[in-house]
């Protein structure tokens, strides 16, 4: 059986029809939000960070990990000192494999619920000894998240590229009912915390691995029976550790291409209007100004990609 959307809650309900008492995730890449979602599974959890091997990991997705493993009880996260692209999930019941999915979706939100995007694949019987074999010689090959010290992790990781995303319009201010303010125009049909951050054309040409094209979604068409482009979700991890689900929302052609225009929280398009204010010190409810901002310390985020679909945002000051 292929399995090509609704990856995210494949994984997560089949252990229902399963006699399983294990679930091993073994994965290129990883994003926080499925990793802590494992605590809610009745029995243990693996999770094998594949890439740490060629690329290492960067401190921001590292520490977020290091949280969610001391948080939960059933779930041990372990990096690979092997390279390994693979994306291997894996029941087991007293250590032997009773079902599995391998294929091209990372463990991350990004990776999982882009419909058609990637493939998960269920194995045959004949494949569970050599796939126990591998992913057992992974894991004698790997590390807990706890034993990396924070120093390893930062001599090990690659220059991030950063992008400055303003919080200001054009005209140097907030948008009266847009952006942070997103919400404060009664007929938007929004609620008055609703935000967004723009990501204009400067900053997808000045940093292009940052923001990836959009695709078309085959499940959604308009009134004309047109495809409509599909809204990547991603994690976003936000310098004090918080780690928020987004949408790369709009769509901007550029060179033909059409990538995203602006990225709001999900499913709560409040959360991130809620969360900017509660930083800055405004009221809920109440609009976003350019002195708001520069009283706390800034009027922009640093932006920097640590995984496929996982955002690093540092609004520090």
């Amino acid at each position: 059986m292929l399995y090509t959307e609704n990856l995210e809650e494949l994984i997560f309900h089949r252990h229902e029809i399963l006699n399983a008492d294990e679930l091993v995730v073994l994965s290129g890449y990883l994003g926080p939000k499925p990793v802590e979602r494992l605590g809610e599974l009745p029995f243990n959890s693996k999770v094998i960070y594949g890439m740490y091997g060629a690329e290492g990991i960067k401190p921001g997705l590292h520490n977020s990990l290091i949280g969610i493993q001391h948080n939960i009880a059933n779930l041990d996260i372990f990096y690979s000192q092997l390279p390994v692209h693979s994306k291997c999930y894996i029941w087991r019941n007293r250590r032997e494999i009773i079902h599995a999915l391998i294929g091209s979706a990372n463990f991350s939100v990004n990776g999982l619920t882009t419909p058609f995007r990637e493939v998960l694949a269920e194995t045959t019987y004949d494949t569970f000894e050599p796939l126990n074999t591998y992913v057992n010689h992974v894991l004698n090959n790997s590390i807990s998240c706890l034993e990396v010290g924070l120093e390893r992790v930062s001599n090990r990781e690659q220059r991030l590229s950063v992008c400055k995303l303003t919080l200001l319009g054009r005209d140097g201010e907030v948008q009266n009912a847009a952006g942070l303010n997103w919400g404060q125009n009664p007929n938007n049909h929004t609620t008055p915390n609703d935000a967004y951050i723009a990501i204009r054309t400067s900053h997808i040409r000045d940093y292009p691995n940052l923001f990836q094209p959009k695709q078309m979604n085959p499940l959604i068409s308009d009134a004309g029976g047109r495809m409509q482009r599909h809204n990547d979700s991603v994690e976003v991890i936000w310098d004090d550790g918080l780690v928020m689900e987004c949408l790369l929302e709009g769509s901007q052609p550029i060179n033909q291409i059409v990538y995203p225009k602006q990225l709001s929280s999900f499913p709560v398009k409040a959360e991130l209007g809620i969360y900017i204010r509660n930083r800055i010190g405004v009221p809920l409810g109440q609009p976003v100004r350019r002195h708001h901002l520069e009283r706390y310390g800034r009027t922009d985020i640093d932006v920097s990609l640590l995984a496929d679909g996982v955002y690093q945002f540092d609004f520090s000051v």
